[in-house]
């Protein structure tokens, strides 16, 4: 199987509150899970993005992270402190230029000795966009068709230069993009950086099929897995792809304890530390879309409708129809008699895999086994030491079970994700 860190810190996950908890921008950070990542023999370090704070009634969402370097650069002085550890960056399609990020990311392949990936996102909000000088001029509708010009037009760029070491000029013209000249990194030590793309929809699997080398998706259970491994991996063909040419990684949460009772114990108890009552009450407000502050969080669930377009949330996409999602969280709540806190807790922070070590380990497996998923991007509910309890006590269970690799056999991302360099097309 297939294993990445992801640093943990973007969305309400991250238990603030725990005295273990440290800053989500000081470098020491990166450094204590990338290191940690790297000696348990990780495929790669993986950084989200946020270009704008997120909102919520007008203020700063105070309960969410709001510092957020610029993960390039993170992962730029990462190369110099780690070895194989893969680097992947999240950088958005719709508000960068296809030149100017190629060349960052060649950089980052050969300052790192072919470790770098870019994981691919697209924005549609206007919200995120008034950041920046177009604003929020691209419809939903053209984000991927954006996207996968931006893709192709990096991989012409490093394309650009033969495996030999010798620069040609370039030329794109598209819908998206119209642009030449000369590109100024050599090609870098694997070809082109791994690409990586975050997305359930169908387009996004689509687009993943076409372009990407790693999706970095979400599913619950082993069905659902299986039905998307399933899904994604037969679409491979129409573009003349082989199974194996595409990486399915979930993102996922590990709570491992002495034995499965104190583990789920353990799970709880981080889920009550994840959901206060005013994160419950915040909660409870991105899906109705409405002022709840007069709610009580340790009462019954609001009986009004959802208000759909209010403004209140600015910064976060809500999935899914919120009349269906409030249906949903009133039949649970009312078919376990939960107040609003413990239907939040229920229905949006359970861990994926909670046991004993051994019990992590073989449910791992057996993911990967009955082909639900290629490996897992684990999502730590601490910064920085989530990882450690994984590391020390479940990834020699797979390494033993010869599940995981015990040492790196390659250098570069590709190698370890067991990738081919890509054909020169010049």
């Amino acid at each position: 199987m297939h294993l990445a860190a992801h640093f943990p810190g973007v969305n309400a996950t991250t238990v603030w509150a725990d005295p273990r908890s440290r800053s989500q921008i000081d470098f020491s950070s990166f450094v204590h899970l990338a290191r940690t990542a790297e000696r348990g023999k990780f495929d790669f370090f993986f950084l989200a993005e946020g270009l704008r704070l997120r909102e919520h009634n007008g203020r700063i969402h105070d309960l969410d992270v709001v510092g957020r370097p610029e993960s390039l650069t993170v992962l730029n002085a990462l190369a110099a402190v780690t070895e194989r550890l893969g680097l992947a960056a999240t950088v958005n399609a719709t508000f960068n230029e296809p030149y100017e990020l190629a060349r960052r990311l060649a950089t980052l392949d050969h300052l790192s000795a072919g470790r770098a990936a870019w994981n691919v996102v697209t924005s549609s909000d206007a919200f995120t966009g008034e950041n920046f000088r177009r604003g929020g001029y691209l419809d939903r509708a053209d984000r991927y068709t954006r996207a996968a010009e931006f893709v192709a037009t990096a991989r012409e760029l490093w394309d650009s230069w033969t495996p030999g070491g010798e620069s040609r000029p370039f030329a794109h013209e598209g819908k998206q993009f119209t642009i030449s000249g000369e590109f100024t990194v050599p090609r870098s030590p694997q070809g082109h950086p791994v690409v990586i793309q975050a997305g359930d929809s169908g387009e996004g699997r689509e687009f993943a099929a076409s372009a990407a080398d790693i999706i970095f998706t979400r599913h619950g259970t082993l069905e659902a897995g299986r039905d998307f491994y399933a899904d994604v991996k037969a679409r491979l063909a129409a573009y003349g792809r082989q199974p194996d040419d595409l990486k399915i990684m979930p993102g996922v949460t590990v709570v491992v304890g002495d034995n499965d009772a104190e583990a789920q114990e353990r799970a709880y108890e981080i889920r009550r530390r994840q959901v206060s009552p005013q994160n419950a009450i915040l909660a409870a407000e991105q899906l109705w879309g409405t002022d709840l502050s007069a709610y009580d969080p340790d009462g019954p669930l609001p009986e009004i409708d959802p208000v759909l377009d209010s403004g209140l949330v600015k910064g976060r996409v809500l999935h899914g129809d919120p009349f269906a999602v409030v249906a949903r969280w009133r039949a649970i709540a009312e078919a376990k008699g939960l107040t609003l806190r413990q239907t939040v807790i229920e229905t949006t922070t359970r861990q994926s895999f909670i046991g004993s070590p051994q019990t992590v380990a073989a449910e791992l497996t057996a993911f990967v086994d009955e082909r639900a998923a290629d490996g897992f991007i684990l999502v730590p509910h601490l910064t920085p030491g989530g990882l450690d309890d994984f590391v020390d006590r479940v990834v020699p269970l797979l390494q033993e079970s010869g599940a995981f690799r015990s040492e790196y056999s390659g250098s570069t991302l590709r190698s370890h994700l067991g990738l081919a360099e890509p054909v020169w097309k010049g």
